[in-house]
């Protein structure tokens, strides 16, 4: 639906992308509803641009191309390249949100960082925001696999770039926000109503006694490791990984799920994302492999000088987090489950990391607690 407008509207240089970058962001009440297909997509989205950009105003709607790079759980991502006058070329990206995923992000929170780590150097550049997305800067680079991120040679880059971003100051609060999102996602989840009656039968079989005494327990072993608070990008799943090989530049993408939090929580997710699309936790990283990692993380520079003190520590820190990882997207599932029109099974998925969580916890826990009791 694309609809009236009240703009803010931004004079661009259109023969260079670094001219767009350098103004003021501009914004659009423009609305692009996600689920148009790709033909009905294209005049919605050569309306926004125009709308942004004076500049593009009057340009023919044959100078914009329009095509799909990725279609995620939470958003749809666009590939627009315009070819002006001049015969210069400008691609960017523009990002649907996907519909009611207001229940499980938080927008504003996602904007004042996006600002911030884009000044970092990491991720695409903010050039504008409109009703339900942003337009950015077009990142010339090709998305991992979770096979690339268990691949040795790139886990030391990989470490080295999430240790960057951990060091990246965002204004405001620096309050971990972990317990408090899983707060929120369990208050919604444990009191949902499915109109499909074969989703309700399998919900109400869903104990929140035992997820919520789950979360208190965990919550207060994790709370005695006293772990880092950082800037975390809480989704570092490989299709959030770029890597342009030519430059051997890694670029971490997507800051949706991004808050303060625990170091140990943004490293013990990530590992689960060595499971990949399919879910083989199987493939969750060895203890050798996760050392790998954190040799690069916790010094760069010098890896092979990290202590193993150092070592055990962060490893206990990491893997006790990675539980925590479970719960959070279990709960996060089940309100997918209710409010996304997306054809994926959240429930299923909602069994599948709880289950994973209750066989990985008791070894886990008795770790931590051995680690605590020295």
């Amino acid at each position: 639906m694309g609809a009236q407008s009240k703009k803010k509207k931004n004079n661009i240089a259109g023969d260079a992308m670094a001219a767009i970058e350098a103004q003021r962001i501009p914004s659009s009440l423009i609305s692009v509803d996600v689920d148009l297909p790709l033909d009905e997509l294209k005049p919605r989205i050569v309306e926004l641009c125009k709308d942004l950009f004076e500049i593009w105003s009057d340009l023919d709607a044959s100078r914009f191309e329009v095509e799909t790079v990725s279609g995620g759980i939470t958003n749809l991502l666009l590939k627009v390249t315009v070819r002006e006058e001049s015969g210069n070329v400008v691609p960017f990206t523009v990002r649907l949100y996907g519909p009611n995923t207001d229940y499980v992000i938080n927008r504003e929170r996602e904007l004042l960082a996006i600002r911030h780590l884009s000044d970092a150097g990491f991720g695409a550049k903010l050039l504008a925001t409109f009703q339900n997305g942003m337009v950015q800067s077009f990142i010339d680079a090709r998305t991992l696999t979770a096979a690339d991120m268990r691949d040795r040679k790139l886990i030391p880059e990989i470490a080295k770039e999430v240790r960057k971003f951990h060091q990246v100051k965002i204004p405001g609060s620096k309050e971990p926000q972990l317990w408090v999102d899983i707060a929120k996602f369990f208050d919604k989840a444990s009191s949902l109503r499915f109109d499909d009656s074969k989703k309700q039968e399998q919900y109400v079989k869903i104990s929140f006694d035992e997820i919520k005494s789950e979360i208190n327990q965990l919550k207060q072993l994790t709370d005695r490791l006293k772990a880092p608070v950082v800037f975390s990008h809480n989704d570092l799943l490989s299709g959030n990984l770029m890597l342009n090989e030519e430059r051997g530049k890694l670029y971490l993408i997507d800051f949706e799920y991004g808050s303060y939090s625990y170091r140990g929580f943004d490293i013990g997710n990530h590992f689960n994302e060595y499971a990949g699309y399919d879910c083989d936790y199987r493939l969750y990283p060895s203890k050798d492999d996760q050392c790998h990692f954190f040799r690069h993380y916790l010094n760069p520079d010098a890896p092979d000088e990290v202590t193993e003190s150092e070592l055990e520590a962060i490893y206990i820190e990491t893997n006790t987090f990675m539980l925590a990882s479970h719960l959070y997207w279990a709960l996060w599932a089940l309100i997918q489950a209710n409010v996304s029109p997306i054809k994926f099974d959240y429930l299923e998925y909602f069994f599948l990391r709880y289950n994973e969580y209750k066989r990985r916890r008791d070894a886990a826990v008795s770790l931590a607690e051995s680690f605590l009791s020295r």
